[in-house]
């Protein structure tokens, strides 16, 4: 759910180059965490593939090799970062099982993003990076994605909640397509680096 001054209604807008400076800007912050002595900081979503619509909220997420929650948890509190606490926002139903993950909003008057920290080995990171591959390099499921998107919110008012499940079963029918992909391109996420070099 979102914050007090997050807005829980969803409006999609055409893809803005400034999108990639503002991630970079981000991601500089989040480097000052140090979460892990390996690790790798990413700008995904729909605001990370061109030509696609999207809410105008920037996506990151941080893979590492291990999930400890509390030192996560501690260092983005320290930094004015939010805790979401929402039990999908910490156990996330993924296509292999559910997986623990963290999810952080920024501080309140910064610019609006979504932090999802997630363990090398989950699922949800493999299929977040995947999506985000997938789309960016191929245009008939990149434009089917978008025309989906917008006929959810074509003319009326849906939330956040109602967006996220209303995508659900394409999602899946999408994600068939990108593990296709995957195998013809000999896909692999980027392997994490030590965190002294992000």
């Amino acid at each position: 759910m979102p914050f007090l001054d997050e807005d829980d209604a969803v409006a999609l807008v055409p893809h803005k180059a400034e999108w990639q400076a503002e991630y970079a800007e981000l991601a500089a912050t989040l480097r000052s965490l140090e979460l892990a002595p390996l690790g790798i900081i990413e700008h995904v979503g729909s605001t990370s593939i061109p030509d696609l619509v999207a809410k105008d909220v920037i996506d990151v997420q941080i893979r590492i090799t291990e999930l400890d929650a509390e030192l996560v948890i501690g260092r983005f509190t320290l930094a004015g970062f939010r805790h979401r606490p929402e039990p999908w926002n910490n156990l996330e139903a993924t296509r292999l099982g559910v997986y623990p993950k963290l999810a952080f909003a920024p501080p309140i008057g910064a610019r609006h993003a979504n932090v999802h920290v997630r363990a090398q080995s989950s699922p949800g990171a493999h299929d977040t990076l995947l999506f985000r591959d997938y789309l960016r390099a191929e245009e008939e499921p990149r434009r089917h994605w978008g025309d989906l998107k917008q006929s959810i919110v074509q003319g009326k008012f849906v939330d956040l909640a109602t967006y996220g499940q209303a995508k659900q079963a394409a999602w899946a029918e999408l994600m068939a397509g990108a593990d296709q992909w995957a195998l013809e391109h000999e896909w692999r996420p980027r392997p994490l680096v030590a965190w002294s070099t992000l």
